[in-house]
């Protein structure tokens, strides 16, 4: 049983939430707060699972309450459920800790979904976001191929490099990989990311010339 904790102020939401989460034989709700305070309290009590986060709560923000949480309950992974799709809020939250970011337009069985996909490793994001992630250009230069590397991959990203080299297109390797696309965006992104380059070609070149 995977326990969740649902952080979200408006009460229609709350009641959705649980009702689709209890409904599924694979989760429990075992938390539900209107705040950010007391959702910090609860979650360090309780060390759930996962967290299904709102942004927009009345004290202080969903991304404040993952960056305080993070360092204290590593092993918590925290889902940001929000109706807020611009630029600042995603990847503020993705700095804070999120390991997932999805909206709330979705359908109810894509949130147990993305709670099962993140619980088992994976990165959920709605479509339009990880678009916005793949897009997305680091704002630092690129730096020169034959400086020491300064990175860390780990295994699934150094897959997803292995296949890119070899011309597999997107959906070749989320299939071989059995992940969706947004989710490969994702990994993408956060390849692009850690090696400070701004598309694939770069991030093959440097990855092989500093011996993988």
């Amino acid at each position: 049983m995977i326990t969740v904790i649902i952080v979200e102020d408006q009460p229609e939401h709350q009641y959705n939430f649980k009702t689709i989460i209890n409904n599924s034989p694979l989760f429990d709700c075992i938390g539900i707060y209107g705040n950010g305070k007391d959702a910090i309290e609860g979650i360090l009590q309780h060390k759930p699972d996962a967290v299904i986060m709102d942004i927009g709560l009345p004290d202080i923000s969903g991304v404040e309450c993952i960056r305080e949480l993070k360092p204290l309950v590593e092993n918590v992974k925290f889902m940001v459920c929000t109706v807020f799709e611009d630029d600042e809020n995603i990847f503020e939250a993705l700095k804070a800790g999120a390991s997932s970011y999805i909206l709330k337009r979705g359908k109810p069985y894509q949130l147990t979904d993305a709670l099962l996909e993140m619980h088992n490793g994976e990165m959920p994001v709605s479509s339009c976001i990880a678009t916005k992630l793949l897009n997305y250009l680091p704002q630092a230069e690129e730096k020169p191929l034959e400086e020491k590397k300064d990175y860390t991959i780990t295994k699934q990203e150094a897959t997803i490099l292995e296949l890119l080299s070899k011309g597999c297109s997107y959906q070749e390797i989320a299939d071989k990989l059995m992940i969706k696309i947004a989710t490969l965006k994702w990994h993408i992104y956060n390849i692009f990311f850690k090696m400070k380059v701004k598309n694939r070609t770069s991030a093959i070149n440097k990855y092989f010339s500093n011996g993988k």
